[in-house]
């Protein structure tokens, strides 16, 4: 979230939205090529349907709307996906057999539409596939290949909307091998950092970014 927020503050928000899903897909890609063995594909079919669904609204409102109105839609997602967050680290998550069959498709829907508009579906992942009860390994590997066929799924949308173009790939290219460092050190210093306060920091920051994109 917090690197979506940063984007939206450097340059036109629609833009950025453009110029970040590419560099997504960098991470991506190590991400899957690291735990794809572990992808539980089950839980995945439940949602894809869903999410389609709510990228093709994603897709129709970013259209009809200006940047203005787009960084105050992505600052309303941001604080929104952060107090779902934070609900769900109090403990509002409950079991998959506790949910009815509502939860898959509104989870679906929402991730589409926000991933579409602000590259911001992260948080509803994570409260589906903790709902879903998966270890650790699974957990990650489901997610990153989610996010990786849910990104390449969105690209068309984003070059029909002309927010992918020649001139957004340009710096694409220049950024993302950093991307790729990232990822790799992330690998490795993910057991070193002090994992709640690393969150609370940038938790802390995701608000005051999307509260400045809100005004």
């Amino acid at each position: 979230m917090l690197f979506v927020v940063i984007f939206a503050h450097i340059m036109p928000a629609k833009q950025a939205t453009g110029i970040v899903l590419p560099l997504l897909i960098c991470g991506d890609l190590v991400a899957v090529a690291s735990y794809r063995q572990h992808t539980q594909w089950r839980f995945l079919r439940k949602l894809f349907p869903w999410t389609a669904a709510g990228i093709f609204a994603g897709f129709y409102a970013l259209g009809q709307i200006d940047d203005r109105q787009a960084k105050v839609l992505i600052g309303a997602i941001i604080l929104a996906l952060l107090a779902v967050h934070l609900a769900r680290r109090r403990g509002a998550v409950k079991g998959e057999g506790d949910h009815g069959w509502w939860f898959a498709p509104t989870i679906g829907v929402l991730a589409g539409f926000t991933t579409l508009v602000a590259n911001a579906a992260g948080p509803l992942m994570v409260i589906y596939l903790l709902a879903m009860r998966l270890p650790k390994m699974e957990f990650v590997g489901t997610g990153a290949v989610f996010f990786l066929l849910l990104n390449w799924f969105k690209v068309p949308f984003m070059v029909n909307l002309g927010l992918i173009n020649a001139a957004s790939f340009s710096i694409n290219l220049w950024l993302a091998p950093a991307v790729l460092v990232g990822a790799l050190l992330g690998r490795k210093i993910l057991v070193k950092i002090n994992q709640r306060l690393f969150e609370n920091v940038a938790l802390v920051l995701s608000a005051a970014a999307g509260v400045r994109l809100l005004w």
